[in-house]
């Protein structure tokens, strides 16, 4: 009997599977490092920046790339994913994690996803540029974490008060939407400073709150009540 004979079938079959995963945990390990080089050259030759100029940053050549992504809308969405994991996820996470009443809450976190953005605006002009068509995934699923995290934290700080939480998913996903519309007008037309737009920001989104607060969550005390605009400020 060969050496070869006298493996047994699942020996053999154990090594192919060691082999494949090693081999699809070097793939992971690559594909990270690429997107990471083609952040690194987003923030360095901005958001238009092509294919050919990512594999120069980095250094390999774009045949390399498609190694390991299929297309340019690939590449793409794996940046956004990176963005949020490593970079904009964890300053919402923390934002939102700190002891503070429910105004300072709602200041911090869009604070907190205002600057991140405006900290890396070649970024997220170049996914929102390239990932405008009908592969938005990596965009999707970012703003569906955002909204499910505001949710979590809405319906937790109404129910600790005694309030109605029925209607904090469409509250969750309005307050994002607004804030990331608002955000990509600003950042593609930057007409004030940061600090302003997070002022506006939050005036409007503390309005919704302290509204939704006044009525308890309920849609029917909310129906029932009178709604005029209060008088002027006094001079």
């Amino acid at each position: 009997m060969t050496a070869e004979s006298s493996v047994t079938p699942r020996a053999k079959v154990s090594k192919t599977d060691g082999r494949k995963r090693r081999w699809r945990e070097h793939k992971v390990a690559r594909r990270e490092e690429l997107v990471d080089g083609t952040l690194d050259a987003i923030r360095v030759h901005g958001s238009n920046v092509g294919m050919d100029q990512i594999a120069a940053e980095i250094g390999v050549s774009k045949t390399v790339l498609y190694r390991y992504f299929t297309d340019k809308n690939d590449l793409t969405n794996a940046a956004m994913e990176r963005f949020v994991q490593t970079i904009l996820a964890p300053r919402i996470y923390e934002a939102i994690g700190r002891e503070l009443d429910e105004y300072g809450l709602a200041r911090a976190a869009i604070s907190a996803y205002v600057e991140t953005i405006a900290s890396d605006t070649a970024i997220y002009l170049y996914v929102m540029s390239n990932g405008a068509g009908t592969d938005r995934d990596a965009v999707a699923d970012s703003e569906k974490m955002i909204a499910e995290l505001v949710h979590v934290v809405i319906t937790q700080r109404l129910a600790a008060r005694g309030h109605d939480t029925e209607g904090a998913s469409p509250w969750s996903y309005g307050i994002v939407g607004a804030i990331q519309l608002a955000v990509h007008s600003w950042i593609s037309n930057p007409v004030m400073p940061s600090e302003q737009l997070i002022d506006y920001l939050t005036m409007m989104i503390w309005s919704a709150i302290e509204g939704i607060a006044r009525s308890g969550g309920s849609r029917e005390v909310f129906n029932a009540q009178d709604h005029p605009l209060p008088p002027p400020p006094s001079a």
